[in-house]
């Protein structure tokens, strides 16, 4: 991926809306899902969910595919993948272990931090 691409796609995914809509149909799976239920799993009305769905899919991020006369939208998984790659490309001076994701990562990230003692 090259930054032009990087830049566009982390555009599209910083907008609060269009980042869960990202995140919906990354929890969807290659499934995806319909528009109308998309729209009503985040309470938006079709116009506005309408410019999101298109905003994402100008990134490469998602993609829609025409069901009769709805359209199903999944993630693009890989592009999602070549995203994350270019984000660590050359993590922590090329040690990839790391920097690399550990579930047991998740919860060091969002324990608050230990307090020094202080010692009288």
């Amino acid at each position: 991926m090259e930054i032009k691409d990087a830049t566009l796609a982390l555009s599209a995914l910083g907008q609060a809306t269009r980042l869960s809509v990202f995140r919906l149909l990354v929890e969807a799976g290659p499934e995806g899902r319909m528009a109308g239920d998309i729209a009503e799993a985040l309470s938006l009305p079709g116009a506005t969910l309408s410019f999101h769905l298109k905003e994402l899919s100008a990134a490469g991020l998602i993609r829609g595919e025409q069901l009769g006369r709805c359209i199903r939208y999944s993630a693009d998984f890989r592009r999602m993948a070549d995203l994350i790659a270019f984000l660590t490309r050359n993590c922590c001076g090329g040690d990839s272990a790391q920097c690399a994701p550990v579930a047991g990562r998740k919860a060091e990230a969002t324990a608050p931090p230990a307090r020094a003692r202080s010692i009288r």
